[in-house]
């Protein structure tokens, strides 16, 4: 696995993805050399062909990366794979067309393009076939156990049973059967914690993951530094569950763990500047841009129903401290009673025509821009919610204070990575996508989620 940007990917994704970016632009060379022949030189290097290719190839790129083709649901599934290639092919067709209207100089020319999107569609497919051969076979996925029965054992079993593309093939646990059979997860019981090291070599082990809920005096310290000893890679449950998932496992969670430990929820000095001084330049930048459609946006309002065009609800910041959120209306006016804010549901009768198309574009929070200028949020954060429901969460949800540690922001990781919140569930999930930003807070990550913000925003994800 590596990791950018403080998150962690699997290498043989990174693989599949440097492999398409060869496949893609090979192809529109070759469609270069079929098109031109011996005149393709001439066109490459000196009529702006490697740069129109580039461009070319790196909208068909980022259509894999939109259409979710390295997702860990799409990726293992052939059918799916096929389908959404076959709508890259056609994306891309259809983005480049503008593109090449509105930049004449960064035009493909036609030949060259339609033989190298054909070509790159034929070897995407023998590709993406042959990674799913390679992803399928037990033989060449690293062998793993986990140790100890805690209450990491379940998530852990499904998290790593849905990534086949991580190359982890789990044989069994080592530890005392847990009290409720479904807590297994199919997994078979290798024998017990005294048995670790002859289990390892007997199970062909690479990898042992520490899932121990209670580990004094429990913990087979010196069997382990024995099988590291042997080129066994031991690693805390805790990190695996953050690696895969990108959140920070609640249900293990421990106060002395947020207290002694080194990996906590440190903030740096120099992001934390970094991210006010953006947010004061960006939004600043952002507000004069949009000034003439917050302006229709206004009018639209005003013309739909009645009440205010901004609306205007307490929502809690940094420390816990209140601050006013502005956002465009787009319920009708007094739908709900003071300080009684209710989450918005499925076909919400309170939304109107207006504040429906508002919401699924997201153009309602453009006014946010206001409160980021004045620094009562970051662009990127945790999502700020009304006092009733902050305080209702913090006496459900062990830990939940902890994400007011930072300035909320308009987007995050949670947002991204969840979307909408309406339960009590909804909201522990979010925390531990909120508690992983935290502890990891940094500029390639914030850049991370932008990056993926945008494409929430172009699909139309989350919202209600």
């Amino acid at each position: 696995m590596v990791r950018l940007f403080n998150v962690y990917y699997p290498t043989r994704v990174l693989i599949l993805l440097a492999g398409e970016a060869l496949i893609v632009c090979s192809s529109f060379i070759l469609a270069a050399y079929v098109r031109f022949g011996r005149d393709a030189v001439l066109f490459l290097n000196f009529e702006g062909g490697y740069g129109q290719i580039a461009l070319a190839a790196g909208v068909c790129l980022i259509c894999l990366y939109y259409f979710d083709l390295y997702d860990s649901l799409i990726i293992s599934n052939p059918r799916e794979v096929l389908t959404r290639l076959i709508q890259v092919l056609g994306a891309t067709c259809l983005i480049m067309a503008p593109v090449s209207y509105v930049l004449p100089t960064a035009r493909l020319e036609i030949g060259v393009f339609l033989i190298g999107i054909v070509v790159a569609g034929i070897f995407l497919g023998l590709w993406r076939k042959l990674f799913l051969m390679v992803n399928a076979s037990p033989s060449l996925a690293r062998r793993a156990l986990i140790l100890g029965t805690g209450p990491q054992l379940t998530s852990l079993s499904r998290e790593i049973e849905k990534r086949p593309e991580w190359g982890v093939r789990l044989t069994g646990y080592v530890g005392e059967p847990p009290n409720s059979p479904a807590a297994l997860n199919g997994l078979s019981r290798l024998g017990a914690v005294e048995e670790l090291v002859p289990l390892v070599e007997r199970e062909r082990v690479s990898q042992v993951i520490v899932a121990m809920g209670e580990r004094r005096g429990r913990l087979p310290v010196e069997d382990l530094l024995k099988l590291k000893t042997r080129g066994v890679l031991i690693q805390d449950g805790s990190d695996v569950y953050e690696t895969l998932t990108g959140k920070v496992p609640l249900d293990s969670l421990r106060l002395s763990w947020l207290i002694f430990s080194s990996r906590g929820f440190p903030v740096s000095q120099v992001v934390l500047l970094y991210k006010r001084l953006m947010s004061i330049l960006l939004s600043a930048v952002g507000l004069i841009l949009v000034t003439p459609l917050m302006a229709i946006i206004a009018v639209a309002l005003r013309l739909d129903s009645k009440g205010p065009v901004i609306f205007r609800q307490k929502r809690v910041g940094q420390d816990g401290k209140l601050f006013d959120l502005f956002k465009f209306r787009t319920m009708r006016h007094s739908a709900d009673p003071a300080d009684q804010s209710r989450p918005a549901q499925e076909n919400d009768d309170r939304i109107t025509r207006v504040g429906r198309w508002l919401r699924r574009t997201r153009l309602d929070e453009l006014p946010q821009l206001y409160n980021i200028l004045r620094g009562d949020m970051y662009f990127i954060g945790p999502r700020p919610f009304v006092p009733n429901q902050e305080q209702e969460m913090a006496e459900k949800i062990p830990f939940y204070s902890q994400r007011w540690a930072v300035r909320p922001g308009a987007t995050g990781w949670a947002q991204i990575n969840h979307g909408y919140c309406a339960t009590v569930e909804d909201n522990a999930e979010k925390l531990a996508y909120d508690l992983f930003y935290i502890k990891n807070m940094s500029i390639g990550l914030d850049l991370l989620i932008a990056f993926r913000t945008v494409k929430v925003l172009l699909l139309g994800r989350g919202s209600r």
